[in-house]
C-alpha cells in the first residue's frame, strides 16, 4: 500500500526470507533508495524509488494483480483511516471538497480479499487527536473482519475475538495512555513489552 506501509521494506534484515512485491509490478525490492542510487523507473506503489534484491523481476501491472488475486500473497500491508475491533477497516473515502480528488477504493479490495493476512500500518490518532482504532468503523469499509495485526506510532496491536490486544508499546508510552487514545475495547497482552525496532535494525 501507499503511505506509511511503503517504509516497511526499510526494516527487514538481510537474512529474513521476505519478498516484497508492489502492485505496480516490482517483485523483489528492498529499502528505499538513497538519492545517489535511485532509478526513476524502479518505484514502489507510492512512487518512491527503491533498491532491488538479487533475482528481482518486473511484471505487467495486470500480471501483478493476477498474483494478488491468485491468493499467493502471504501478507498485505496497507494504511487505514479507521479500523474496528472486529478487524474491519476503511482506507478510502471520497472528498466533498471541489478539486480534491482522493480517488476510490483501488486495488486494496483485491489485496484484502485474497491475501492470507492483512496488516495495517497507520497513525494511532487523527490530526485532531481522535482515535482511529474504534469499536466499529464509521467510513465505508475496504475489508470486513480481515485485519489480524496493526502497527501504529504507539504500538503493535493484534486483533482477536472482537477486541484489540496491545502486544508491544512504543518506548515512553504506557498501556493506560494508549488505551485512552483507543476508541474500542483494548487489553494488554500478558507478554506486553516495549517495541525494539532499532535493535532489530542494528542486528541486521
Amino acid at each position: 500500500g501507499i503511505g506509511i506501509p511503503t517504509f516497511a521494506s526499510n526494516y527487514v534484515r538481510a537474512e529474513d526470507d521476505i519478498t516484497f512485491t508492489s502492485e505496480n509490478g516490482v517483485v523483489g525490492y528492498s529499502r528505499l533508495a538513497a538519492a545517489e542510487e535511485g532509478d526513476p523507473d524502479i518505484v514502489n506503489a507510492g512512487g518512491q524509488q527503491v533498491t532491488l534484491v538479487d533475482g528481482a523481476s518486473f511484471v505487467h501491472h495486470a500480471d501483478s494483480f493476477a498474483v494478488v488475486r491468485s491468493g499467493r500473497l502471504d501478507v498485505t500491508v496497507l494504511g487505514a483511516y479507521e479500523v474496528g475491533a472486529d478487524g474491519s477497516f476503511a482506507n478510502w473515502r471520497l472528498s466533498t471538497e471541489p478539486f480534491d480528488h482522493l480517488g476510490g477504493i483501488g486495488g486494496a479490495m483485491d489485496l484484502v480479499a485474497r491475501a492470507k493476512q492483512v496488516w495495517l500500518a497507520m497513525e494511532h490518532t487523527t490530526r485532531e487527536g481522535g482515535p482511529r482504532l474504534l469499536d466499529r468503523c464509521t467510513l465505508p469499509l475496504t475489508g470486513k473482519e480481515c485485519v489480524t495485526l496493526i502497527v501504529t506510532d504507539l504500538g503493535v496491536i493484534a486483533v482477536r475475538d472482537g477486541r484489540f490486544i496491545l502486544e508491544e508499546h512504543a518506548p515512553g508510552h504506557t498501556f493506560e495512555e494508549i488505551a485512552a487514545l483507543t476508541g474500542g475495547p483494548i487489553e494488554a497482552s500478558p507478554t506486553l513489552r516495549p517495541v525494539d525496532v532499532w535493535g532489530a535494525v542494528a542486528a541486521g
